[in-house]
């Protein structure tokens, strides 16, 4: 069987994950500690991160775009990266700017600093780093919005890649109850278009021990 090696609230992981499923690939999870560095897993991945997946032939692809690409090519039926050579070049970008720049702005001063700071035993959370992250997630999230009232998908006309970038940190930031979607109706409205799609199910059914996640996460209409 296919197997994912992840971590529930890994964004790159999610956006792996809802990759398969909107593929409608079957796989299994398998959660990674990697903190725990095992010599079998580094062997796979002497970086030792998550997501990596291990196809049934003993194929492992590690990082998450690696991965994603490497799935719509081999499965092309469903294709996340866009028809055209502009559809393509706007995916790749916004894929950058969230896995890139949303996730160093915002994921990971609030994300890391206040759950994975604990887990990996580097201290207290800096409170500094908590509220720029607070501070970057407005115009962020403004920005979502703004993708979304101007087309039908961030990207384009179709969801893609993007979108499941996108969703992923968000979705990772919501199960901690740090979002605030007063800010911004359009991005709130596409986040219920993208959560209410069946590949989101396994991500709201989500829990992770010692973190509960606030009422809305896994309610389709907020």
């Amino acid at each position: 069987m296919r197997i994912l090696y992840h971590l529930p609230l890994s964004p790159f992981s999610r956006k792996v994950r809802l990759a398969l499923a909107e593929k409608r690939i079957p796989f299994d999870l398998r959660v990674e500690k990697v903190w725990e560095r095992r010599d079998e897993f580094l062997a796979v991945n002497p970086a030792c991160t998550v997501p990596v997946l291990q196809e049934a032939n003993g194929l492992s692809i590690v990082d998450s775009n690696a991965i994603c690409e490497y799935l719509d090519e081999a499965y092309p039926d469903m294709p996340l990266l866009g028809r055209t050579l502009a559809e393509r070049a706007e995916v790749r970008r916004l894929v950058a700017w969230f896995d890139q720049k949303f996730y160093a702005e915002v994921t990971r001063n609030l994300l890391f600093e206040k759950q994975m700071k604990r887990v990996l035993g580097r201290g207290n959370p800096d409170a500094a780093s908590i509220r720029a992250g607070y501070a970057n997630l407005k115009p962020h999230l403004e920005y979502i919005g703004w993708l979304a009232e101007t087309r039908a998908w961030l990207a384009g006309p179709a969801l893609s890649l993007a979108d499941l970038a996108a969703a992923a940190q968000l979705s990772a930031l919501d199960y901690i109850g740090d979002l605030d979607w007063t800010i911004s109706d359009g991005a709130k409205d596409w986040y219920a278009r993208i959560k209410s799609r069946p590949s989101f199910r396994g991500l709201l059914a989500d829990r992770v021990s010692g973190v509960t996640p606030p009422e809305h996460y896994a309610d389709l209409d907020f």
